[in-house]
């Protein structure tokens, strides 16, 4: 779902020429990455039944087959933006874009749902390589006065991301291509990213940050373990009925957590590279904002997710009817995203995000009624209103969040504030997907017979959305320790620092 970001410091190579036209075709290659990354995450949700009918996933499984991508991304992010500042960011996006490839052709040959979901990580871990070098790939390779262009193209690809990805989702699972099933949605990207390979040795200049900062991987190792924790025994636990073990795990989460906060504190002090600069949470407004983005991405990771499930398998809609009927949603995100950064955050500030939270409780719960009154014969513009108030809603806090979380952050910290920003929102995702086994299959009854399977998925989410609404709320409270008036960042206002520039993400498992 999804913002990703990137922290952009210094180059050691000067921008080429303006009459270079090799960086337009470094931007073509970078954006067509950026574009494969997003739609492979869209394009998976609308095809998780059919995977989980052709393969016979698990409910933990199919969980996983989304939860590890996230995971996996969001583990890798800070990381994978390090490496490429110490080892040269086209190297980087190469071994990224090369290993997602091979990801995308493994899940796409898997055998087994176990296999599926290793891949998924493997794709998501080389996603963390690949995409925090694009934007820094811009920023090395076109001069300050182009950059603006730029940048609005990555919106442009972005809201074409969020309409295309579902809907080739739901045409390449429907086409059941060479009687291949889903696979087609993974194999799609082999010919993409081995262009891409191709011309990206050929036409990207390379560039490295001149004060790099060091790779913390017992940071990122204590992450990993304090997640997993948490979120394996969350998917496990409703099939294995709540063993004991799974309430040792998720209480030794917080253990972990504890000591990844001593350890920052004795490794920022030692040399000054912490995955995560603790003290950046003694600026109130930042810390608000990490906690609206993990909320944020816990509301998503649930809802996306049983979308999905209630459509196709409570309703029994086919993949592409219910690509189609996220359409309105996806179009409303993208509208109102565009409006809210140009026109309405200008004017009226925080209240913006804070409209758009309580647009969504309202979309959520207009949903709801929907769900209830209809039922089994709910049709698709029936939903058309609810998806276009909660597509509006979280328009208006996508695209200005990044800024009103950064805006009273110290500039030299801005570079490690925007990478955490977007990390803990795909940990959020990751802990969403986790929680939809208790807050959707947890009220699925066992042994379902099938005509009772379609109304139990539809009861199970009128239960997620109630919760969902909850999320939404918590949002528009937490909203209130933001900046009333959030000061965007202006690239170059600062030479000497580090400056982050954030690609806005549509959101994750759309």
């Amino acid at each position: 779902m999804t913002s990703t970001g990137t922290t952009l410091s210094g180059t050691l190579d000067a921008p080429p020429a303006a009459g270079d036209r090799r960086r337009w075709f470094a931007l073509a290659i970078v954006m067509t990455a950026a574009f494969m990354d997003l739609v492979d995450v869209t394009i998976v949700n609308i095809a998780i039944p059919s995977i989980r009918q052709d393969a016979g996933a698990s409910v933990s499984q199919i969980q996983w087959i989304t939860a590890g991508y996230a995971l996996a991304f969001a583990a890798g992010l800070i990381t994978g933006g390090r490496l490429g500042d110490i080892h040269g960011r086209k190297r980087l996006f190469l071994v990224g874009i090369g290993g997602f490839t091979l990801a995308s052709a493994l899940c796409g040959f898997a055998a087994t749902p176990e296999m599926l979901v290793a891949a998924r990580i493997l794709q998501g871990g080389m996603a963390a390589m690949m995409v925090p070098q694009v934007l820094s790939i811009v920023h090395a390779t076109f001069p300050a006065h182009e950059r603006g262009k730029v940048f609005g193209l990555f919106g442009a690809i972005v809201g074409l991301g969020a309409v295309s990805g579902p809907l080739l989702g739901a045409l390449l699972t429907e086409w059941n291509l060479f009687g291949l099933e889903w696979r087609p949605i993974f194999l799609i990207n082999l010919p993409v990213g081995i262009v891409g390979l191709v011309l990206g040795s050929r036409f990207i200049t390379e560039s490295k940050a001149p004060r790099a900062l060091k790779l913390d991987l017992v940071g990122v190792g204590l992450v990993v373990v304090g997640l997993l924790l948490l979120l394996y025994p969350l998917t496990r636990g409703e099939e294995l009925d709540w063993p004991l073990w799974g309430y040792v795990s998720m209480a030794g989460a917080p253990l972990v957590f504890a000591a990844l906060v001593a350890y920052e504190k004795r490794k920022g002090a030692r040399d000054g590279s912490p995955l995560v600069e603790l003290s950046l949470f003694k600026v109130k407004s930042f810390a608000a904002g990490i906690a609206v983005q993990t909320v944020f991405g816990v509301g998503l990771g649930i809802f996306f997710l049983v979308w999905t499930l209630y459509m196709q398998t409570g309703l029994g809609w086919s993949p592409l009817r219910a690509g189609l009927t996220g359409v309105p949603f996806s179009i409303a995100v993208s509208t109102a995203a565009g409006l809210s950064v140009q026109k309405l955050v200008p004017r009226f500030g925080r209240k913006v995000l804070q409209a758009g939270a309580l647009l969504m409780a309202v979309g959520v719960l207009l949903y709801l009624w929907e769900a209830e009154r209809y039922g089994m014969g709910i049709s698709s513009w029936q939903m058309a209103l609810p998806l276009v108030v909660m597509g509006v809603g979280m328009g208006l806090i996508v695209a200005p969040l990044t800024d009103a979380v950064l805006s009273e952050v110290p500039r030299e910290h801005a570079g490690s504030a925007s990478g955490l920003i977007n990390t803990v929102q795909q940990m959020g995702n990751a802990l969403g997907l986790g929680l939809v086994s208790v807050v959707f299959f947890g009220v699925i009854g066992d042994d379902l017979r099938p005509a009772q399977v379609g109304p139990a998925f539809v009861d199970a989410f009128q239960h997620a959305l109630g919760w969902v609404a909850a999320v939404m709320g918590v949002i528009f409270l937490l909203m209130f320790a933001l900046p009333k008036r959030p000061a965007q960042h202006v690239e170059g206002a600062d030479a000497g620092a580090e400056l982050p520039v954030v690609e806005e993400k549509a959101p994750e498992l759309v």
